[in-house]
Formats: structure tokens, C-alpha cells, sequence
């Protein structure tokens, strides 16, 4: 049985980013639908004892859309701290300086992902099996385990993520968040 993950931080501790009111609907409401309708499609499954990332990389339909949520949603939510300080000296804003010329031009790539993706989904920083990294866009449930890859950050491009806070501007909610971002947990992701 999974269980909704208890996030890091306070309810307002990401706030103007993120507001309490967002975050309360979003973790507390959203992804709790996505752990209770996980829970009841697992029994005689076969998928019952396997971790969320077996189950994302190899099924599919309701199971796969819940479990990719949850996922998805998980790493989404633990990824962020307030005040969100980055430090040079990690070795994954190393690798995106040498990528891609430094962070900002990194940035500036993955927030037009984001905001090009149409509909919903996620926009994802992730890693190949020779450390090089990646930016893509899944839609929906998607995840960057179902090709290979360890995902590392995620944006939710959902407006179910955003629209309290930022109506229907995703670019500025994406460009928000970087204020947030904990590097420390990329950098953990990325070992």
C-alpha cells in the first residue's frame, strides 16, 4: 500500500511561489486521489510488492498513469526548500554549466520546454546512463524511467500546479521556480 508522501517543509514555506492554498490542494487533495486509486488497482495486479519506478517503466493504462503520477509528483514535491540556495561547487550545476554555458541558458531551455509542452505534463532534467544530461517533455503521466533515464528535476506543467497562484501564466510560474529548488536533492538524485 503507498501512502501520501509528508512534504519536507511547512504548508506556506514555499510561499509567493508556491502558496499554502496550492500546495494544500495539490499535495493534499491531488496526489492523495493518485496514491487511493493506485492502492485499488494494485491487488492481483502482479505489481503489488514492485517499487513506483517498476511499475511506471513497465506497465501501462490506469496502473501506469496513477503509479507515474504519484511518481512524478513525489520527486516534484521533495525537490523544493525555501530559501532554495544553489552552490557552485555541485557537481550537477557543474555539468549544466559545461552543457549548456552556464545555468541561466539551462534554465532559459527548460522553462521554453515547459511552456511549449501542449496540454498537460511535466518538463524533465534528467540523466543518461554516461551522466550526460537531458531535457524532456512528457505529457500526462510520463517519465523519463520509460526510456532509460534518471530523472533528476521536474516542473509540473499541469494547471492544476499553477492556476491558483498564476492563472494562465506557466512561464511565469516555471521562471518562479527556480527560487525554490533545492540543488542539494538534484545533486543526491544525480549520484
Amino acid at each position: 500500500m503507498y501512502k501520501l508522501i509528508e512534504l519536507p517543509y511547512a504548508q506556506d514555506a514555499l510561499e509567493p511561489v508556491i502558496s499554502a492554498q496550492t500546495l494544500s490542494f495539490h499535495h493534499g487533495k491531488h496526489l492523495q486521489t493518485y496514491v487511493d486509486n493506485l492502492n485499488k488497482l494494485l491487488p492481483g495486479s502482479g505489481m503489488e510488492d514492485k517499487t513506483l519506478e517498476e511499475i511506471v517503466a513497465t506497465s501501462s493504462g490506469a496502473i501506469f498513469n496513477n503509479a507515474g503520477q504519484i511518481l512524478n509528483h513525489n520527486m516534484y514535491f521533495t525537490q523544493f526548500a525555501s530559501p532554495a540556495e544553489s552552490d557552485a561547487s555541485l557537481r550537477i550545476l557543474k555539468q549544466i554549466e559545461e552543457q549548456w554555458g552556464s545555468l541561466s541558458a539551462f534554465q532559459a531551455e527548460f522553462e521554453a520546454k515547459g511552456v511549449g509542452l501542449f496540454g498537460n505534463g511535466w518538463v524533465w532534467l534528467s540523466a543518461q546512463s554516461d551522466g550526460k544530461l537531458v531535457i524532456t517533455q512528457e505529457t500526462n503521466a510520463g517519465n523519463p524511467v520509460t526510456k532509460g533515464l534518471k530523472p533528476l528535476l521536474t516542473f509540473d506543467v499541469w494547471e492544476h500546479a499553477y492556476y491558483l497562484d498564476y492563472q494562465n501564466r506557466r512561464a511565469a510560474h516555471l521562471s518562479a521556480l527556480w527560487r525554490i529548488v533545492n540543488w542539494k536533492v538534484i545533486e543526491e538524485r544525480y549520484k
